[in-house]
Formats: C-alpha cells, sequence, structure tokens
C-alpha cells in the first residue's frame, strides 16, 4: 500500500523528521531495517525516504522482512535506488554481506495472537534474531545497532508510582507463556549491552510504549487496532474489561521521532523509553476517544477463552520520558491529535 497518496501521511511523515534530533547524522548513511514492513519498521523507513527527497539527505535504505510480498505491497508505488526490499527471516544466517552503518531491529510480533498462538517464535525472534543482527552489525562494521524493545519489560509494576522510568524493574512470571515477550525483550537488551562490552559493538536501546497508527498491519489485534478497526468500520468498540488500565500512548509519528533521536544522540549501552508525557490514558479512554471521533459507542462484554488467554497482567504501563526529552525530543501529537490523523489517514486511503 503506498501511503503516500495520503496527503494528511505525508505531513505527519515530514512533522516527524523536522521532530527528529540529529537527523542530519545519517546523511550519506546505509540502514537496515529488520521488520521493515511493520507499523514503525516501515514508518521510519518512509521518513528516510522523504528525507532523500526533500532534504538531500542520500540514506540508502535497506527494508529486511520475511516476507516478500507484504514488503512489495507496503512499497508499491515507491521509485527510488535508495530503497533496497530485503526478504530474510532474521532467526537465520544473512543470505546477504552487504556493509550498513547503522542497523534497527523492529522485527518481532508484538500483538497477542502471536504471543498466545507462537510463543516460541516470539521469544526467538528477540533473542536469535537480535544476536544474528549483532553478529552481522560486528562483522560489516556497523557504527550502531538500535533495538526496539518494549514497555512490556517493566511487567507488574508498582500501581503507587506515577510513572517507570529506565531503572525501574517490576515482575514478569517466567512460568507463563504470555512472558515470551517481556522475557524476550528483557534478554535481547542484555545480549546487546553485553556485545557493546564484549565486543564493542556500539548498541542503544528503546522501550515504546502503546504505538498506534495507520500503518498497523491486518494481523495486528492489539486493543487500539481492534478499536479504530472497529470504529471506520462503524461498528460498536467492544471492550473485554473495565479498561481502567492507565497506559502511555504513543502516536506512531512521535515513536518514530523519538526512536531516530536515540539512533543519532542516545548514549551508547543505554535503554530510553518512548513516550509523550502529554498522551496517556486508559484503555477505555482511548476506546472512548475512538468512539467519539467515529460516532461508535463502547459496549462491555465478558471475555471469551482466547481473549483471557491474551490478556496481559500489568495494570498500569505509563512510561517517564524524561530521559527521552533530555535529548531534545518533544512528542507533537496528543492521544486525541493521534487518533484524530489515524482516523483521516485510514479513511484517505480506503
Amino acid at each position: 500500500m503506498n501511503f503516500y497518496k495520503s496527503k494528511s501521511y505525508k505531513k505527519d511523515i515530514e512533522i516527524a523528521v523536522t521532530a527528529s534530533i540529529g537527523i542530519e547524522k545519517l546523511f550519506g548513511s546505509s540502514v537496515l531495517i529488520a521488520g521493515g514492513s511493520g507499523l514503525i519498521g516501515s514508518f521510519i523507513a518512509d521518513m528516510l525516504l522523504w528525507a532523500n527527497s526533500n532534504m538531500n539527505a542520500n540514506i540508502t535504505v535497506y527494508a529486511m522482512d520475511l516476507s516478500a510480498e507484504r514488503l512489495a505491497i507496503r512499497y508499491a508505488g515507491i521509485e527510488t535506488d535508495k530503497l533496497h526490499l530485503v526478504e530474510h527471516n532474521v532467526n537465520e544466517l544473512p543470505g546477504f554481506s552487504f556493509d550498513v552503518d547503522y542497523i534497527i531491529h523492529a522485527a518481532s510480533p508484538a500483538f497477542p495472537a502471536a504471543f498466545n498462538s507462537d510463543p516460541v517464535g516470539t521469544v526467538m525472534s528477540n533473542i536469535l534474531g537480535t544476536k544474528q543482527l549483532l553478529d552481522y552489525g560486528k562483522v560489516h562494521g556497523a557504527k550502531r545497532m538500535l533495538y526496539i524493545s518494549s514497555g512490556e519489560v517493566y511487567g507488574q509494576g508498582n500501581l503507587s508510582l506515577e510513572s517507570f522510568d529506565e531503572t525501574y524493574a517490576g515482575y514478569v512470571d517466567p512460568t507463563s507463556a504470555r512472558s515470551c515477550y517481556p522475557n524476550g525483550k528483557r534478554a535481547a537488551e542484555t545480549l546487546c549491552v553485553s556485545y557493546t562490552k564484549q565486543y564493542e559493538l556500539d548498541t542503544v536501546i528503546v522501550r515504546p510504549s502503546h504505538t498506534y497508527g495507520p500503518t498497523v498491519t491486518k494481523v495486528d489485534n492489539r486493543a487500539n487496532a481492534q478499536f479504530v478497526n472497529k470504529g471506520l468500520a462503524g461498528e460498536n468498540i467492544v471492550l473485554n474489561s473495565a479498561g481502567n488500565q492507565m497506559r502511555s500512548y504513543t502516536y506512531l509519528a512521535d515513536s518514530a521521532s523519538a526512536i531516530l533521536s536515540v539512533l543519532t544522540s542516545g548514549e551508547s549501552g543505554n535503554a530510553y523509553n518512548i513516550a509523550n508525557s502529554q498522551s496517556r490514558t486508559t484503555i477505555a479512554g482511548f476506546a472512548k476517544e475512538v468512539a467519539a471521533q467515529t460516532g461508535t459507542r463502547v459496549i462491555f462484554a465478558d471475555p471469551d477463552e482466547i481473549a483471557k488467554a491474551e490478556m496481559t497482567p500489568i495494570a498500569k504501563q505509563v512510561l517517564n520520558s524524561k530521559k527521552l526529552e533530555a535529548l531534545g525530543w518533544q512528542g507533537q501529537f496528543t492521544v486525541e491529535e493521534g487518533i484524530r490523523h489515524t482516523l483521516d489517514i485510514m479513511r484517505e486511503l480506503d
């Protein structure tokens, strides 16, 4: 799908590039994005390509994904010799040998259905996939690798805390298969900093809060994606709980600009929360905002067995963004604005 057909999408790309601290450091470089057809990875690729067209950035982008078909669909209509589509399973040894300056690891299942149906694959894409990319960067002289972790690494946190900073660690049950995601992320983070210590490979880590936006994939069944899809279809939005869990929600353009800011300006071996301090609400609050903007209603229902299995035990996931903001980054979108932009873009592309 060519998102550039949407004027609103192109404007958000421009906003995100402008908000990215130090993006000029990437000019003339090459960037490998594992997970290049996903929610975050594909938006970052579009940002870099926009910088080429509008800022003469001369960035070579390698968008990597398990499926050549997904890549072809996602980047349909984009004609440039600076974009290379790479079909590859991140868990396997690379069958290519080009040098890259920067690696962004965004290749991991990040939605509940995958955690429930393929917990082993979820763990391995984070641990084994991360190792393969670290080794590739080590051999091919990468200047830096950025690993996209998750706010889920904080686990079941202390509810009395206003927010969780990068030094906090809550409880994650190691005997629950649902922990495949947060514990896989935790292990991969440690692997990154271990490569930095032992092999002097520069790594940085980002922990995104709940990220939403128009580039969400069709198989993604995260709550916020379901809310948006239901609203656009004119259907009532169903909540399988009271929805009182407080969350940091980050619109895709903010998340992507923050990630590039950490890539260019973050301190080696450090982790950074990706969150907008002005964009917090409950799950129900997010659902009600989508309903208000789509003329639908929020209804409550008891969860079925599948929904129960996919539920997270995390009651609060509010991330402290002070460390990120110390780099000079500032969020541009409130929850209301992010939802409106998501809906506008998806309507323009319908």
